[in-house]
Order: C-alpha cells, then structure tokens, then sequence
C-alpha cells in the first residue's frame, strides 16, 4: 500500500501556485499526484492501492505540550493562499482521508505498522521513526528503515528536540552528536542517556509522546522497562 502525505503535497502545490488561480492550484496538484504515483509504481514494478492523508481539527499533542507550546511558533506564519482549496480537492477528488485529534503522520503510521509492505510517500524526516519502505518524490529514491534504525531515530529527536514543532531538546546536540552518544545502545539505556542529558525523566517522556508517532489507535507512548528488555532480548 502506497501511503501518501497529503499535507506535504497540499502545502507544496499550494505555494508553488500561490500567484496562479485556484483552478490551476488544483490541477497542479492532482498532475503532481499522478505523476508521483505513476513514477513509483514504475519504481517497484506493481501498481498497490493508495491512499492519501491530511490532518483535521484537534492534535493530542497540545494537551502534553508543558515545556513550550506544541507547535507554538507557527501561530502567525502566513498560509497560501489556495491550501484550503486545495485540501477540499483531495477529499473530493483523491478520497483524502482526515484525522480528527491526531496528525495524519499519525495515520500513516498506524496503517504501516498493520501493512508492512507499506511504502510511506513524504518528506518529513518524522518518519523516519517507522519501519517500512519510503519513498522521497523529491529525490524519487525509494529507501528502507528498520526498527533498529527507526527506534535510534526516534530516540535521537528526543535530546536534539524539533524546532519545526517547537519541541525543545538539549542546546548543542544535533544529527551528528546524538548519533554518536546514542548508537549501540539498547532502548533502556537509550532512555536513561535521554534522562542524563535533558536531568529529568519528565522531559524525556514530555518529548518522546509529542515526538512519537502512533503505531495504533489512540496510543500513547510508554517508557520501556528492564523487564520488557530482558523478555526481548
């Protein structure tokens, strides 16, 4: 299944026409579509069914959000101005699905933990905390991850933070340092090295749940335990 984010597509045919009428917004955007679509399944040899995802009203998020507000810098960034015409066309047209109290990051993520052959078509580097195939339309490369790498991946967003989201995390830590203080260790010691460096388990677990996307329904991430570690290993 061919998991597409709806949000970045939206936000990118928007802006892109954002001088041009909203006829040709939309019909920019569903050329941009198929194309997209079109090229992958030339990529992996099969034409799997498609969904596509955009984020409604309400986000868990905000009610977590105790550090900084969730988001909170974004507040008076200015929208294109054919996002929302744009948004419509996909509900119309390509059957776009809308969350409602969470993020379609969300969504996608659950719906690729049920199908592992999934192949996730963003480029939000968030996802790359979920294991499956994805796919970068402006590279057009098709990559994998694994959960060994999607688990590092999350656990290094947690001491770097995420400024786009307005999500703070340890001053002086980024891709290159976290990848290094975190690397080869289990997930247990991943997050008692998160808790050394953000000095608080709180923070840790504030970051990890607004950072964390859902692998089913209305889950909400939980610290990991000696005991679960012991079982697994």
């Amino acid at each position: 299944m061919i998991l597409v984010d709806g949000d970045i597509v939206a936000y990118r045919c928007a802006f892109k026409c954002n001088d041009e009428s909203v006829k040709t917004a939309c019909y920019t955007t569903g050329s941009f579509l198929s194309d997209l679509i079109s090229d992958l399944y030339t990529q992996i040899e099969s034409e799997p069914e498609y969904r596509v995802y955009l984020t409604g009203k309400g986000n868990f998020r905000k009610d977590i959000a105790v550090t900084a507000p969730y988001k909170g810098n974004r507040k008076d960034k200015e929208k294109p101005v054919h996002l929302e015409a744009i948004r419509q066309y996909l509900i119309d047209d390509w059957s776009a699905i809308v969350t409602e109290g969470e993020e379609a990051d969300d969504l996608i993520a659950i719906d690729a933990t049920a199908n592992p052959d999934s192949i996730i078509v963003s480029l939000d580097k968030d996802f790359q905390q979920v294991p499956c195939r994805h796919y970068n339309f402006n590279k057009r490369e098709l990559t994998s991850v694994t959960e060994e790498e999607g688990l590092l991946f999350f656990y290094r967003q947690i001491i770097m933070g995420d400024k786009a989201d307005n999500i703070v995390g340890v001053y002086g830590i980024g891709d290159k340092k976290s990848q290094k203080l975190l690397e080869g260790l289990t997930e247990i010691e991943m997050f008692n090295k998160c808790v050394e460096l953000l000095e608080s388990e709180e923070r840790v677990i504030e970051n990890a749940r607004l950072l964390w996307l859902r692998r089913e329904p209305n889950q909400l991430w939980e610290r990991p335990s000696e005991e679960n570690e012991t079982q697994s290993a």
